[in-house]
């Protein structure tokens, strides 16, 4: 898609847009625990935002053997599916797409999740005529912090950096947007504090998308165009 003054915003979805953050910290518990490599749910929930390969390496050490990564990841993948048919958006998160839409911002799901997790994020959502594009974990070679999805999100969007801004749940999205100088909006519904999200360089933070909505009219979003 060739690139043009269209301005848009980038959204993360798991934690963001959709009640996720403490299903997949659940899924990655008992990956771990069936595997004998028990990891506190605390340790695990900060984690939550990389991507598999760093999150393993952050709770488990860079130096160990990885010859048991995909079953880890297997494991969090069976578990987490148990949960797609109950998926819940977070309070206002469609409204909220759909404002930014009214607006003639384009809308872009900036995820990382696998695309079979995509797929289950999206129904529930229902709000895929107002949405402009949407990423997965394919389209990444480094998860975040890397900027990678971002840079994606962007090239297959035909948005510049320079005219969109990302929402985001939690300190990885914070310090992959600051990577290419993207505003970033913190959202504090992923449990991750106002504070760290603040103080990782999120322009602004609020409760969840319902607040974000309910101030969208003082927002960085309202800056573009």
């Amino acid at each position: 898609m060739p690139t043009d003054n269209r301005c848009g915003v980038l959204f993360d979805v798991d934690g963001t847009l959709v009640d996720t953050t403490y299903l997949h910290t659940v899924s990655w518990w008992e990956a771990l625990r069936q595997d004998d490599r028990p990891v506190s749910m605390a340790r695990i929930h900060r984690a939550i935002g990389m991507g598999s390969d760093k999150l393993l390496d952050h709770l488990l050490g860079p130096e160990r053997d990885r010859s048991g990564d995909a079953r880890l990841r297997d494991a969090h993948d069976a578990r987490y599916a148990e949960f797609w048919e109950r998926l819940t958006p977070l309070p206002r998160a469609v409204d909220l797409l759909r404002a930014c839409a009214a607006r003639g911002l384009r809308v872009v799901l900036a995820t990382s999740a696998a695309v079979h997790e995509v797929a289950a994020l999206r129904a529930a959502l229902a709000a895929d005529d107002v949405i402009d594009t949407v990423t997965s974990s394919a389209d990444a070679q480094e998860s975040k912090p890397a900027p990678d999805i971002l840079v994606a999100a962007l090239d297959q969007s035909g948005l510049t950096a320079e005219r969109v801004v990302f929402v985001g749940d939690s300190v990885w999205d914070v310090a992959a947007a600051g990577k290419l100088d993207i505003p970033c909006i913190g959202l504090a519904c992923g449990g991750t504090s106002r504070a760290e999200l603040a103080g990782a360089g999120a322009v602004a933070v609020y409760d969840d998308p319902a607040a974000l909505l309910d101030g969208l009219g003082d927002s960085a979003i309202a800056a573009l165009g």
